[in-house]
């Protein structure tokens, strides 16, 4: 019975050995390729437990396992030509994953870093085409997600040869070139400088136009204001007039008599005003007395010099 011991073992460990080498476990994130002698016979894309056949040393069963996630490929500083002609810069990324191991397999080998090289430089040639049948702008507007669209667009049969599947392309980054942006901002300066001074200008007019109707409409008050005061001042005169006119009437002699007074009181005043009038002048009429001749000589009056007869 010992000596069967170490037979039963040898048995026992060629049991295990085989079992251990026709057992694979796929997880969520794989998906498994079954070669034989090279040739594809399975694809496991659901996660689990998987048999094949022993003795993968002798290319009886082998298991190539390969993501089954998304994976991501960015392609930055890529100098690209719009249609203005000047350059930019430009960071983007495509989210892809394998769809086809067996086409991805049979094309690369089920190599990614192939894949990604192949892929790389289709999405190069896909972000020039793109852009180089727009403006710069349109990379920083409404424009820019009908831009990846078709850069995705343009990769997906690319792709598809190669078993892959294009879930998004982004673009990260559009920035220009160190000499671009200088250009752009001169440009930008010098739109700025003449928009400021459009600005100024329309000021400028706009004060012209607001001070001559400020001007004219001065001129028209005060037009409007003196002939009204004319108006009222013929109106006045007329009134004083026809007051004057109404006292006359009612009492001529008195109305004589007050305008003589008011003169005298005009005439001679405290200035010490010298006058030389004639005695029978018409003026000193009030200053004779009723019974005098008209040569007598008339009352000196108050503060003023006696009158002398002058040939």
């Amino acid at each position: 019975m010992s000596n069967r011991l170490p037979i039963i073992g040898v048995f026992a460990a060629i049991i295990l050995f085989l079992i251990w080498s026709s057992i694979f476990v796929v997880n969520e994130r794989q998906q498994a390729i079954v070669l034989r002698f090279g040739e594809i016979v399975d694809v496991k894309t659901e996660p689990g437990i998987y048999f094949k056949a022993p003795f993968s040393m002798f290319e009886a069963d082998n298991v190539q396992v390969i993501e089954d996630r998304v994976l991501r490929l960015d392609l930055d500083d890529i100098r690209v030509q719009v249609s203005g002609g000047k350059f930019y810069d430009v960071d983007a990324f495509i989210a892809y994953r394998i769809n086809d191991a067996r086409r991805f397999r049979s094309t690369v080998s089920g190599s990614v870093e192939l894949a990604e090289q192949r892929l790389r430089t289709r999405f190069d040639a896909a972000l020039r085409r793109v852009y180089g049948v727009r403006g710069f702008e349109a990379a920083l507007s409404e424009e820019r997600a009908a831009m990846m669209r078709e850069v995705r667009d343009q990769l997906q049969p690319d792709a598809t040869s190669l078993g892959l599947e294009i879930q998004d392309v982004r673009i990260r980054r559009t920035d220009l070139t160190q000499e671009v942006s200088q250009q752009t901002f001169d440009r930008m300066k010098a739109e700025r400088l003449a928009e400021a001074e459009r600005l100024r200008a329309r000021g400028r007019e706009a004060a012209q136009r607001i001070r001559a109707r400020a001007d004219r409409e001065v001129v028209e008050i005060v037009a409007e204001a003196q002939k009204e005061s004319e108006i009222l001042r013929g109106e006045g005169e007329a009134q004083r007039s026809a007051v004057f006119a109404n006292a006359f009437n009612r009492d001529p002699e008195f109305f004589d008599f007050y305008r003589s007074m008011s003169a005298y009181g005009t005439a001679l005043n405290a200035d010490g005003t010298t006058m030389v009038l004639s005695p029978e002048s018409e003026f000193f009429r009030y200053f004779r007395s009723p019974d005098s001749s008209n040569n007598a000589t008339p009352a000196p009056a108050a503060g003023a010099a006696a009158p002398s007869t002058s040939n």
